[in-house]
């Protein structure tokens, strides 16, 4: 026969025991309903089906009345009507069968679902779109091996390429990055290991700085380089447009990654009696390399795809020239600006290709920035 089993709701139990019987506590309220506490990330048949009659059912009633019933029209108020129709009944659902905080759960999470497929579908349907009307552009060699020197906008696509663009692209950015990335990185490092009052009036200026049309930067290049010291339209005056462009990009992204870095890193070095400026370059920066090389792709997104001031700087040209401080230098965005506007179709067709180009070109440099900053693998 098993050893019995006593539960007692007090530490002292009135009476003794028989031999060999096991006393258990009582469990408390906390206990229990942690037993029964039903996990939110869950999904039951009835979850599953909730979710897709809501889908089905907004689908059937908004087209019934945005189509058919009131006098509305157009794909995008369709879809946004029928997303809101959605929530609001998928909402309604399980509020009949679920309490309410998996009522707000599963809101939000269709609300965060439904954000992340229209960003997805976005840049999809960019990346579709171009790729789709370039495509025709971009299987042609001679489209990367040769620049438009003495080809025509009615020329067919087996004359003339975007290598003098893609060229001045490379070089511009390449410049735009030295002259951007150690000045950004040093004004985010003041902000965030010095401080002070100054420090308040650089992050002043480099807001103001993040808001500053394109434009403008082109346009203050133009009037301090080439107006006020004489100097020729070239690359570099682009190559310094674009620089002011990534400049607080880089500081702003810097200084959030810096912010981050645990405040017992850089206490642990001054234990030990490194200097601050030991600190930081040992400790802080490494430890936020992959921090800052997206914070380079963000800069470098940002002035690779820049028209304005290289328009206003550098100017269009159809020939190949790898000196920056020599002649005009084209650039792979303002050949797009160029094809497109041109109204030629086989011209336009060679803007697609560009653009195909600086996409392809954006992400080798997104992979390449993530694979250098990526940090080392600790061997046991």
């Amino acid at each position: 026969m098993s050893d019995p089993t006593v539960v007692v709701d007090r530490p002292v139990v009135d009476g003794p025991l028989s031999p060999g019987t096991t006393v258990v506590a009582p469990r408390s309220p906390e206990e229990v309903a942690a037993d029964s506490r039903r996990p939110l990330s869950s999904r039951t048949l009835d979850d599953r089906l909730s979710l897709g009659g809501s889908v089905v059912s907004s689908l059937a009633l908004v087209w019934l009345l945005y189509d058919n019933v009131l006098p509305f029209s157009g794909r995008l108020g369709f879809v946004l009507c029928w997303f809101a129709a959605f929530i609001g009944l998928y909402g309604g659902v399980t509020a009949l069968s679920q309490p309410r905080p998996i009522v707000v759960d599963r809101t939000a999470s269709a609300l965060i679902a439904g954000a992340a497929v229209t960003s997805f579908l976005a840049l999809g349907s960019t990346i579709v779109f171009t790729f789709a009307h370039g495509w025709r552009a971009i299987v042609h060699l001679n489209f990367f091996t040769t620049d438009m020197a003495g080809v025509g906008p009615q020329d067919s696509l087996n004359h003339g390429g975007i290598l003098h663009a893609i060229a001045g692209s490379m070089i511009e950015v390449a410049i735009a990055v030295t002259v951007a990335l150690p000045l950004g990185i040093s004004a985010a490092v003041y902000m965030t290991e010095v401080g002070g009052r100054f420090a308040r009036f650089v992050r002043t200026v480099i807001e103001a700085m993040t808001a500053l049309p394109d434009l403008v930067a082109g346009l203050f290049i133009y009037a301090v380089l080439i107006v006020a010291f004489g100097q020729s339209r070239t690359g570099l005056a682009a190559s310094l447009a674009i620089a002011i462009t990534m400049l607080p990009i880089i500081a702003r992204s810097s200084e959030v990654v810096l912010r981050v870095v645990p405040g017992g890193l850089r206490e642990a070095s001054f234990a030990l009696g490194a200097p601050q400026w030991r600190t930081v370059w040992r400790v802080v920066l490494p430890t936020a390399r992959p921090g800052l090389g997206t914070a380079l792709v963000l800069g470098i997104a940002r002035g690779i795809g820049e028209t304005a001031p290289v328009l206003i700087t550098s100017g269009a040209s159809t020939f190949f020239n790898a000196d920056p401080t020599t002649n005009p230098m084209n650039s792979l965005p303002l050949f797009v600006y160029s094809a497109v506007r041109s109204g030629q179709p086989t011209y336009i067709i060679r803007g697609y290709g560009a653009a195909c180009v600086l996409l392809t070109i954006v992400m080798v440099l997104f992979v390449f920035v993530r694979i250098l900053a990526r940090q080392p693998e600790s061997g046991r």
